[in-house]
């Protein structure tokens, strides 16, 4: 198999896409007759199909959905070589992805748009995504740096502080322990949560934190897919929510939001600059996270007090 070539690989992952040997030949810009031949090249390296030949078109097999993950893997080992180089012969620059859970995104933009300025050579690309989709993409190497604020279990990280990350539970304005001082943990029995899903770093705070507190069958808990839709839920006076403060911060500060006063908040955890133990940073990714962790907090929202 010596003899597999990078456009071979391209060509394998072009046909996956397009599902047809036609459409695979104009976006290469080749005949379909040459991707033939050199899709053909490819499984006769291998020994064997990788595509079922269907009345629809072509689907990749067992074999070949195993070949377009290992193709990917090349392709970004390719990358990061020319990368690399790049930035090792300008002193800056080359390419840097960067993973952002979601939680993040009320300051990880500002950071990254300062970050930027200050290297302007650098193609810097970001995708927020749930903490369990960012820490996939970071194990992956689809990204090299996660801003994150639990590292993950299941993959050796490097991990450098940002700055304080603190959770408080809101409420709507005139809630009924708004003004009622610092109260127990259980003055919140019989009030409807409002959390989000299974993997998120939040959820699994709340589940730490307030887990063993059941609402009553007349009011009921929900389970919410994002940050933003909860802030409206608790607008709205559905219920309560154990939330990042920097969230937040605008919506305490304008009073659409309040913070309770509960005994064991704010739980302050720390956003870190996550990046994988076994794989070298690139010069890019190690000016950036020196950037991150030297002026990160200076982006961080500012936390109102609580009510």
């Amino acid at each position: 198999m010596l003899n597999i070539t990078l456009v071979q690989l391209r060509t394998l992952e072009a046909v996956a896409e397009a599902g047809t040997l036609v459409a695979a030949a104009t976006s290469l810009h080749m005949t379909p007759a040459a991707l033939t031949a050199r899709l053909k090249g490819l499984e006769t390296e291998v020994g064997m199909e990788l595509f079922d030949r269907t009345g629809a078109g072509l689907k990749l097999n067992a074999a070949g959905l195993i070949a377009r993950d290992l193709a990917r893997v090349v392709d970004r080992a390719m990358r990061d070589f020319v990368d690399t180089l790049a930035a090792v012969k300008s002193g800056h620059g080359g390419r840097l992805s960067v993973g952002v859970v979601s939680t993040a995104k009320y300051f990880a933009p500002r950071l990254i748009a300062a970050f930027v300025k200050s290297v302007p050579g650098l193609d810097l690309r970001f995708r927020i995504g749930n903490r369990a989709e960012t820490m996939a993409a970071l194990k992956s190497r689809e990204v090299e740096i996660a801003l994150a604020g639990r590292p993950p279990a299941d993959l050796a990280v490097d991990k450098a502080p940002i700055g304080p990350h603190p959770y408080v539970m809101i409420a709507p304005p005139g809630h009924r322990l708004i003004g009622a001082g610092r109260v127990a943990r259980s003055a919140l029995a019989g009030e409807a949560f409002l959390f989000r899903e299974p993997g998120s770093g939040t959820r699994s705070l709340f589940d730490y934190f307030l887990g063993d507190l059941q609402a009553p069958a007349s009011r009921k808990s929900m389970e919410l897919g994002s940050n933003e839709t909860i802030k409206q839920a608790v607008m709205a006076g559905l219920g309560v929510a154990l939330i990042s403060a920097h969230t937040v911060a605008a919506e305490i500060a304008e009073g659409r939001l309040a913070a309770l006063d509960i005994e064991g908040l704010p739980i302050v955890r720390q956003w870190f600059v996550l990046t994988a133990a076994d794989h070298p940073l690139t010069p890019g990714a190690a000016a950036f996270r020196d950037f991150a962790v030297r002026r990160g907090g200076e982006f961080l929202p500012q936390v109102g007090a609580v009510g």
